[in-house]
């Protein structure tokens, strides 16, 4: 029996025996709601999809509530020009700019040079606490995004990683994605003597041979809860813990009075010239679709 509270949420857990964390995140209704907005075609879905899973699996790390993760990928040479998705205290973002007319000439199940040529793929922490920003930038490289993020946990963070992500549609046409992130903790961490990373460290071997074994299905199945997936995993592993997780929402930020203070920093005369015959500034949110219409009047009281 489908079980809707097993979608729109992240679970974090630790095998330690071989010092080693996860997080599983699986998205619904929210997921829904995002490509509900864009008449995007089958392939751009399904990346859109996986981006935004791996953002949920990344963002759910932050420990700053009012901190934001950013992932972005920009291209040259493919029909994708831009996927941008963002994380901030469990809500998510995204969309996608892309040529129809390359995007036609690609086939059915593109790699992911055939989507982005030649390109990059930046994942940015801010923290609104301390005001820091962390970056992370690697060439987009392998075979899907999930193979990208593994370059970058492999570059940029130095730590051993896997990474695999599904998307699909239950048999009433809901969009479901789901996703897991294992690691290797960096020795020195957790007490550990602090030594060089090691990619083939014997006991991330073992785990990582273990998370090969999920299947897509138990990734997307909102009747699987994660915590026996996570059982089913690693039940022979020791010490296995869940270590809790977040509620994920759409998290689009494009109302009113956000457009109003932002148009409110342009001086006047460049308001005068963004507004059409009638008065009306429009402003078109690539995230969720929705044009908005403000009236210069409207824009001046929120100015004064």
């Amino acid at each position: 029996m489908d079980n809707r509270t097993e979608l729109d949420r992240t679970l974090g857990f630790a095998v330690l025996q071989h010092h080693a964390r996860g997080r599983l995140a699986r998205l619904g209704p929210v997921l829904d709601t995002i490509l509900s907005a864009h008449a995007y075609p089958p392939v751009v879905e399904r990346l859109l999809a996986e981006a935004l899973v791996l953002t949920a699996l990344l963002g759910a790390t932050l420990k700053d509530e009012a901190g934001q993760m950013t992932l972005q990928a920009q291209t040259q040479g493919g029909p994708i020009d831009l996927l941008v998705c963002d994380y901030k205290n469990g809500a998510l973002r995204g969309y996608v700019q892309f040529d129809a007319d390359l995007l036609a000439e690609t086939p059915a199940d593109p790699t992911l040079f055939a989507l982005f040529g030649t390109g990059y793929l930046a994942i940015t922490f801010d923290q609104a606490l301390t005001g820091e920003r962390y970056q992370g930038i690697v060439p987009l490289e392998g075979a899907s995004l999930a193979d990208a993020a593994q370059t970058y946990f492999a570059q940029s963070e130095q730590i051993p990683s896997l990474v695999r992500l599904s998307f699909g549609r239950d048999a009433d046409g809901r969009a479901v994605a789901g996703g897991i992130l294992l690691q290797h903790l960096p020795e020195g961490e957790e007490g550990r003597e602090r030594l060089h990373t090691r990619l083939d460290h014997p006991e991330w071997t073992h785990v990582e041979t273990l998370g090969r074994t999920v299947r897509d299905a138990e990734l997307t199945d909102p009747a699987l809860p994660m915590e026996t997936l996570v059982w089913r995993l690693f039940h022979d592993e020791g010490d296995v813990r869940v270590l809790g997780g977040a509620t994920l929402a759409r998290g689009c930020r494009c109302n009113r009075e956000h457009i109003l203070s932002v148009l409110a920093r342009f001086p006047a005369d460049e308001r005068a010239e963004m507004a059409d015959g009638t008065g009306l500034i429009t402003v078109d949110c690539a995230f969720c679709s929705v044009s908005h219409a403000i009236r210069a009047e409207e824009l001046d009281a929120a100015v004064d």
